[in-house]
């Protein structure tokens, strides 16, 4: 029998669905190749920070000012996101990618949805790097349905590579990292940052909570790099890292992964959930979190600086 124009129609349709719907499972499955997503994201790692080294052992060169004279950009940091986000075009042509200087130059950050995303800080420690002091790294983070899966930290300088892959634990240069096992705040070291902002009421509540805080701590650290104190707390390095107001997603999204699968805790400094957007982290081995939480519920914040949510 032949079919009418109708039937043909509607049959063609049903075959171009078909065809479609297994050409999107096949993507998905592809995209959900971790194992091949951690190589691509080391490898577009290893390449900006290649780019990094070289212009870290090269005399200072210039920097640009973003929202503040302190708040820093170099020609190294937009370079080295183009090799990253080259790098990852090249494996994955589809994916959505969000980075520091693409989202600093169109002045908004690009919403994270379901499809798989990469995220990218090209250099963290933008400061250090122009001064010369060596925390500084190349963080690169993958999500699907809005959840971290991936996430590669490099420190070309200190030749410092850590990785995660979620549910398969994390390593520092091929070896297994933990966090530590510390349980008192008298016998931890906690890290921090001052931030970019100088006003006199966001310098209050900052050094309100520092005071606060060091009154039951063993020391205090301050490294110039959000993603690399979280490592810190990765590897047991530091037992605790606390910042409020810090750049973006970008600069936690690696580097929380990593805690939490070296044992870690990746919470708000509220105690709440961690939200990858608000702006705020606390990362810890776990043990001492809460009662670093509870410290800094003690304290005042300032309305200039990224608020807690409702509940938390």
């Amino acid at each position: 029998d032949q079919l009418g124009p109708s039937r043909v129609s509607t049959a063609h349709c049903r075959l171009l669905r078909r065809t479609r719907t297994a050409a999107s499972t096949n993507d998905r499955r592809r995209t959900m190749d971790v194992e091949h997503a951690k190589e691509v994201a080391e490898r577009a790692a290893r390449r900006a920070g290649a780019a990094l080294r070289e212009a870290f052992a090269a005399p200072r060169g210039g920097c640009d000012a973003k929202s503040t004279s302190v708040d820093l950009v170099t020609e190294t940091d937009r370079t080295c996101e183009k090799l990253v986000q080259d790098t990852v075009r090249e494996a994955y042509p589809t994916h959505q990618f969000i980075g520091e200087e693409e989202s600093s130059l169109q002045g908004f950050v690009n919403q994270l949805t379901d499809a798989p995303t990469w995220i990218c800080d090209p250099l963290d420690g933008t400061t250090n790097f122009v001064h010369r002091f060596p925390f500084v790294c190349v963080c690169v983070a993958l999500a699907v349905e809005k959840k971290v899966v991936v996430g590669v930290v490099y420190n070309p300088i200190l030749e410092e590579c850590f990785v995660a892959v979620r549910g398969s634990g994390a390593t520092l240069n091929g070896r297994p990292i933990h966090v530590s096992d510390e349980s008192e705040l008298g016998k931890s070291i906690l890290a921090t940052e001052v931030g970019v902002v100088r006003d006199a009421e966001t310098m209050d509540a900052i050094y309100g909570r520092l005071r606060k805080l060091t009154e039951n701590l063993r020391g205090l650290r301050c490294c110039g790099s959000c993603a690399l104190n979280m490592c810190g707390v990765a590897m047991g390095r530091l037992d605790a890292f606390f910042e409020i107001g810090f750049g973006g997603p970008w600069d936690v999204a690696a580097a929380g992964l990593i805690v939490e699968e070296a044992g870690g805790m990746v919470q708000d400094p509220s105690g709440g959930p961690f939200d990858l957007f608000a702006r705020r982290v606390l990362a810890s081995n776990g043990k001492i979190g809460p009662a670093i939480a509870e410290t800094i519920q003690q304290c005042s914040t300032c309305p200039h600086e990224p608020q807690a949510k409702a509940g938390d």
